[in-house]
């Protein structure tokens, strides 16, 4: 698959590429290799690499156009800085990177360093230099108020490893290419490409498993576009996904199918899961889930018959009441079911970066420390954004009075987004490092612009760590910077450096480092990265004779290296001092027993509004390329007829949509394709406001999703913003 890229991006499609460049795409977790022609500072075609060892020439739309960013006119180049008029004027940059290391000193010193928040978004996971400073910068800041985009979307994945393995970024991953039996709960990887597993072309592997004689069943409360080509589609109500997986580890105990002593030679806490396991029993969750008792039990017989086979559950299920819960009970079902770890179940990858020993030496927990206002516990170092509108507007020590923001746009991101911007406009100062102005950096005192990524280059780490095959790739940048432009990281690290830190986070080592700049000697992510690659798993570790990976080696593979499929085994990777896992952990058992109490309540009449993904889309921020916009408005509200009628709504119609929070004007879809009591709006859109710096975003606004979710409602262990199951009401608009 290959485009030449539209005037927009290219001008004069008669050039000729003077080069070729082959690269990762870092847009999402797949890390589909990418094949670039340019000519001269100008991208002129993006194809598949078909030498990929993993992606094999495939790629999605994004990927495509992923030069439409770089070349996109509207794409900040430098610094900004708000005028008298509330306008935006350049500034240069040492002026910029003074003007924002000042202020916030400021306040930390009148305050102290919690009153600074950082808020940090998901392209940090996609950037090796940005991952390395992240801890030093907030270190340098002195702040504990740290917030970023897995608040609302991986903390629970995160708590559950963490108390399961010992470390939160241990993820079992479902064996895909050797499974015969694929459980898919929440996750739409069509779509998607894979969330927490990196598996580019995964419809294609899903194709594969089924041509093998595999099964696919998909567990959602809509029709996704996965499970249009499952084998079996089963319909959920939004948030009892954790009950549903209960269910099913029930149904294997009570029927002798679960092999309790291989489970005690590798975990401690199974009996006391077992005692409570009685409370989930398929008759008692069915009203609940909406899913029949006799489902329930054929599902979880079918997996245990499976020559082979894996529960996958994913951002469904994570953004929702029971979301932690959801993540264990999930490796709960492949333990119980002999999966975990083996070969065509979940199995651990051993990535080239080990990013869950490096995470164990930056700091890795859950509830170290909680919020001010709420008391909602941290996770991996970030406290549930849900709770950032409460810490700038609650007075008294500690509360919010600078607001630093990385690649993220909290406005579209966090629930009860409406309330998010009106609070951080009382902020006495705003800094944002962004490609645009957007609805959240619009309210910025100064903007930092980065380089696009296409211009630096770049190590996948994290998304490696949860890749079906051992993967390694070195990218070389693809365009010159601008003369102008700085890196994401030379911009942290600039601000580190003038907050009194440096790369490292570390006071001894940061001053030692401030010490050798002074005779030129620079600090640069690739170099580290490459130290931590020598000294990991498939690392030469210094040794003459070793044939391990370098980055010389990598360098040397344009199209990356294959290492093969993980091993199996869990032993490997649990890192608890016992070296066992842990089944019971308190905050485990405390969720049992909410849920429990849920599983008893009335579902009551309301509608419950959950989120959806689009191919096209990438989260909030590349509704700015035209290819990504194009054809019928994708920003719709999916009703089912039953409900449709009942609001007395009509297909392509505007209706009122009214949760606690906010009421507003949706256009529906009519669409058999939703569970009856469930409608669905896709999150990042909600461009109105930032029209003005956006122009083709500003042309196809749509609706922010997160103006209707509620801040209130918190996950019940790790305190994540609840995004699916948000009860709301439909009625027809009038005039």
């Amino acid at each position: 698959m290959a485009v030449a890229l539209p005037t927009r991006a290219s001008g004069d499609r008669a050039v000729v590429a003077d080069r070729t460049v082959f690269r990762t795409c870092t847009l999402c977790e797949a890390m589909c290799g990418l094949r670039f022609d340019v000519a001269g500072d100008r991208i002129v075609r993006v194809a598949g690499d078909p030498d990929d060892p993993c992606s094999r020439g495939w790629v999605c739309p994004k990927g495509l156009a992923i030069a439409d960013v770089h070349h996109d006119p509207d794409r900040l180049r430098t610094p900004l800085r708000r005028t008298k008029s509330g306008d935006f004027e350049p500034i240069g940059w040492d002026a910029a990177l003074d003007l924002v290391a000042e202020r916030l000193l400021a306040v930390k010193r009148a305050h102290g360093g919690d009153a600074v928040g950082v808020y940090i978004g998901n392209p940090v996971v996609h950037n090796h230099g940005a991952l390395l400073l992240r801890a030093a910068l907030l270190r340098a800041l002195g702040t504990r108020n740290a917030y970023s985009a897995s608040s609302q979307d991986t903390a629970p994945r995160f708590a559950a490893s963490y108390y399961l393995y010992g470390a939160s970024l241990v993820v079992p991953v479902p064996d895909v290419d050797r499974t015969q039996y694929l459980l898919c709960i929440g996750a739409n990887p069509v779509v998607s490409n894979g969330s927490f597993v990196s598996a580019p072309n995964f419809k294609e592997r899903l194709h594969a498993l089924r041509r093998r004689g595999g099964r696919l069943v998909v567990v959602d409360p809509r029709r996704s576009e996965t499970a249009r080509i499952a084998d079996e589609h089963v319909p959920i109500r939004p948030g009892t996904d954790a009950a549903l997986l209960l269910a099913m580890v029930q149904v294997l105990a009570a029927r002798g199918r679960v092999d309790a002593a291989a489970i005690a030679r590798a975990a401690d806490g199974w009996e006391a899961v077992v005692a409570r396991l009685g409370a989930f029993a398929p008759e008692r969750v069915a009203g609940f889930t909406g899913v029949p008792a006799a489902t329930i039990e054929r599902l979880a017989l079918e997996f245990a018959d499976a020559p082979s086979g894996s529960a996958y559950s994913r951002i469904g299920t994570c953004n929702a009441h029971h979301g932690t819960l959801s993540q264990w009970a999930t490796d709960l079902l492949n333990l119980a079911g002999g999966r975990l770890g083996a070969i065509g179940g979940a199995i651990f990858p051993e990535p080239v970066v080990d990013t869950a020993r490096l995470g164990r030496f930056l700091g890795d927990g859950h509830g170290r420390w909680r919020s001010r206002v709420r008391g909602l516990p941290e996770t991996l170092g970030d406290l549930p954004g849900a709770t950032l509108a409460d810490e700038i507007e609650t007075p008294g020590d500690g509360q919010i009075r600078a607001l630093l923001t990385y690649a993220g746009n909290p406005v579209l991101s966090l629930p009860n987004g409406r309330r998010v911007e009106a609070a951080i406009r009382q902020l006495d100062f705003v800094a944002c490092i962004d490609l645009y102005v957007n609805e959240t950096t619009r309210h910025a005192d100064v903007i930092l612009p980065p380089a696009w990524a296409l211009a630096e280059d770049h190590v996948d780490v994290l998304v490696a760590s949860f890749a079906v095959r051992t993967v390694a790739r070195w990218s070389p940048p693809v365009v010159a910077r601008g003369a102008d432009e700085r890196a994401d990281w030379e911009i942290l690290l600039a601000l580190a450096l003038r907050l009194g830190g440096g790369p490292m986070g570390m006071r001894a080592l940061d001053a030692a480092y401030r010490l050798g700049a002074r005779v030129g000697l620079r600090w640069h992510p690739t170099s580290t990265t490459g130290l931590v690659l020598r000294l990991g798993p498939h690392g030469d570790r210094f040794l003459p004779w070793s044939r391990g990976l370098t980055m010389r080696r990598l360098r040397a593979a344009p199209h990356g290296l294959d290492l093969g499929p993980p091993r199996a085994g869990v032993a490997h990777r649990v890192f608890h001092r016992s070296g066992r896992m842990q089944l019971a952990a308190p905050p485990i058992l405390h969720g049992l027993g909410v849920l429990e109490t849920d599983v008893a309540r009335p579902a009551g009449d309301m509608l419950r509004l959950i989120g959806r993904r689009d191919l096209r889309s990438n989260n909030s921020w590349m509704h700015n390329v035209p290819a990504m916009v194009s054809g019928r408005d994708r920003c719709v509200l999916l009703v089912h007829p039953d409900d449709a009628r009942r609001a007395g709504v009509a297909d392509g119609t505007d209706a009122v949509l009214e949760s606690r929070v906010h009421a507003g004007t949706v256009r529906v879809r009519v669409s058999d394709e939703m569970l009856p009591g469930v409608v669905s709006l896709p999150h990042g859109w909600g461009h109105a406001a930032s029209a003005r710096w956006q122009r083709v975003a500003g042309a196809h606004p749509g609706v922010s999703a997160n103006d209707w979710t509620d801040d209130a409602e918190v996950e019940a262990i790790v305190g994540q913003s609840v995004l699916n199951g948000v009860p709301v009401r439909l009625r027809a608009a009038t005039a």
